[in-house]
């Protein structure tokens, strides 16, 4: 993990600074508000506040010993140090993904079994044409269409269009507040979780049906076991490793997938924190989520690897001489 790591910071640092523009001349704004001397002075000052006067492997350096130090440096747009941005808004980020986490695999794993129980019967078939047109749709299409029909005086004006919270949701108690975010997170949750149902119940089923196929599970039934016994502690049980692969990669890509989310319900969080950072190419904190967002990759897959020794125990990862 950690060579990967370093990997991962040489080219979020490199793509940072081979971007168009640059964080000074987007801060100093339109050109004719000073003179040309007075702009090149305001431009050396800023340029050695940020840091950027220096050699770029100076500068690679001096920001790789700071993140060793979990100190991601100030952002050049709010002003503020970036480890207290992330603190604000990642959870919120994480709460979002990890709602529309459980609700696809709540959904999708008895879908996935039920339709290989029930392969090329009616319930298959239209779960797959059902599944699939939802996994077609863009979600900001979605997202768009949700907010026009659902959150306009139009249409049914039942759900905010933006937002975690109403104004007023500060004086409410404990329960009402949950109740209030949990009701402006109704359509953003739907947006992030539509899409994962067919692939998750695409890769359970077919999972299972190779292993409902198996000898194993014939002698199973030979022996006179329940056809539930069979499903559960038998197949599924052998059809676990590909859903443990997908979700080592699930929530890593859902919070990457969250930027168009959070943009359109202008929700606060990781991602649209990432949106205006490289508009702004505000660089500290563009740099400080990619290399999160990777952590956050290698984390899931080091659980994915440590998942799969403990579901199936032919697997082990000690060397073998």
């Amino acid at each position: 993990m950690i060579p990967t790591l370093l990997g991962i910071t040489i080219m979020v640092f490199a793509i940072s600074r081979v971007a168009p523009g640059d964080p000074v001349s987007l801060s100093m704004g339109p050109g004719g508000q000073l003179d040309a001397e007075r702009a090149a002075d305001v431009r050396e000052v800023r340029m050695r506040l940020y840091g950027l006067d220096k050699p770029v492997p100076v500068q690679y350096a001096k920001w790789l010993w700071r993140i060793v130090q979990l100190d991601f440096g100030d952002s050049i747009k709010h002003h503020r140090p970036v480890i207290e941005l992330i603190k604000e808004r990642l959870p919120i980020t994480l709460t979002l993904n990890l709602i529309a986490f459980v609700i696809i695999y709540t959904v999708s794993l008895p879908l996935g079994v039920l339709a290989a129980v029930r392969h090329k019967r009616f319930f298959d078939r239209v779960s797959s044409v059902v599944l699939f047109m939802l996994w077609s749709l863009p979600s900001m299409l979605v997202g768009q269409m949700l907010i026009g029909y659902f959150c306009g005086p139009a249409f049914k004006n039942w759900f905010p269009p933006a937002g975690l919270s109403s104004n007023y949701a500060d004086q409410l108690p404990f329960f009402p507040w949950l109740g209030d975010r949990m009701w402006h997170l109704v359509l953003p949750v739907i947006c992030l979780t539509y899409s994962g149902f067919a692939y998750l119940t695409k890769q359970v089923r077919a999972g299972m049906l190779d292993n409902l196929r198996a000898d194993y599970v014939r002698t199973a039934r030979a022996k006179g076991l329940s056809n539930w016994v069979v499903i559960f502690r038998h197949a599924f049980r052998n059809s676990v490793i590909p859903v443990i692969t997908i979700m080592a990669t699930l929530l890593p890509a859902m919070l990457g997938g969250s930027v168009i989310i959070e943009r359109i319900f202008s929700i606060p969080g990781m991602g649209l924190l990432a949106f205006e950072a490289v508009t702004t190419r505000d660089y500290n904190v563009v740099m400080a989520v990619a290399t999160i967002g990777g952590v956050m990759n290698l984390i899931g897959l080091l659980l994915g690897d440590i998942a799969y020794a403990v579901a199936d125990p032919r697997i082990s990862f000690e060397s073998s001489v």
